[in-house]
């Protein structure tokens, strides 16, 4: 879905990530559009991670400029590979820290208000684990991991989403069900995703655009629009 006349979230212009004395991707050039769907697909080892960090500022890019074009305040909500949760804590307490930004750590001390803790809750039963929302994070499987994850990014109403294999721990129908709801997110409030995914199904679905990174070469890249095939 292309957006003309409409200015982008974030463009990369030429960047480049060299590791361990080689490059992974050089001369990238895309822009993330308000309302559009991007995923990131490639082979194992080709630096999809290493690009959505440097996307998420979490790393510096070797070459290239990394333009964000969104106000500080609303920041990018990322779902990573590892999760980063808190094991001692609980599920909604974890999917609440998704709005950790909104408010002074004093603030936070005596307990989110209420209608933080009603619109987790909220979010944790679109996702199917609203029953989950007391049990300690350790106490849940890693899918359901995965889904508090993709709630405390949710919560967080961001300018954008970046997300690291977001539902590679979910059977199917649970990932074609958080994958709505980022598209949801996309089109109707205007916050784009750009998630590495594995599933060519889950990118022929969801998908507007996809970039493909290629093991060939680090300048062997492909940005092509996805085309949905009706049966």
């Amino acid at each position: 879905m292309r957006i003309d006349n409409v200015l982008p979230l974030l463009t990369a212009r030429g960047i480049g990530l060299r590791l361990d004395g080689r490059w992974l991707f050089r001369n990238l050039d895309f822009s993330l559009l308000p309302g559009e769907f991007l995923t990131l697909t490639g082979p194992s080892g080709v630096g999809k991670s290493s690009l959505l960090s440097c996307l998420a500022g979490t790393r510096k890019p070797t070459e290239g400029k990394i333009v964000r074009n969104f106000p500080k305040d609303k920041g990018i909500a990322i779902v990573f590979q590892d999760l980063l949760l808190t094991d001692g804590a609980s599920v909604l307490t974890n999917t609440l820290c998704g709005r950790l930004n909104r408010y002074g750590f004093a603030r936070t001390l005596w307990g989110f208000p209420e209608q933080d803790r009603i619109d987790a809750f909220n979010t944790l039963q679109e996702l199917g684990i609203g029953k989950l929302a007391h049990k300690w994070a350790a106490e849940t499987s890693r899918g359901e991991q995965q889904r508090v994850a993709i709630a405390r990014a949710l919560v967080q109403e961001p300018a954008l989403f970046l997300a690291d294999e977001p539902v590679a721990s979910l059977d199917p129908a649970r990932a074609d069900a958080a994958l709505s709801i980022f598209q949801r997110e996309a089109r109707k409030h205007g916050r784009p995703v750009f998630a590495a995914l594995h599933d060519p199904r889950q990118v022929e679905k969801f998908a507007d655009r996809e970039l493909i990174l290629s093991s060939n070469s680090p300048e062997d890249w492909t940005l092509q629009t996805v085309s949905r095939h009706v049966s």
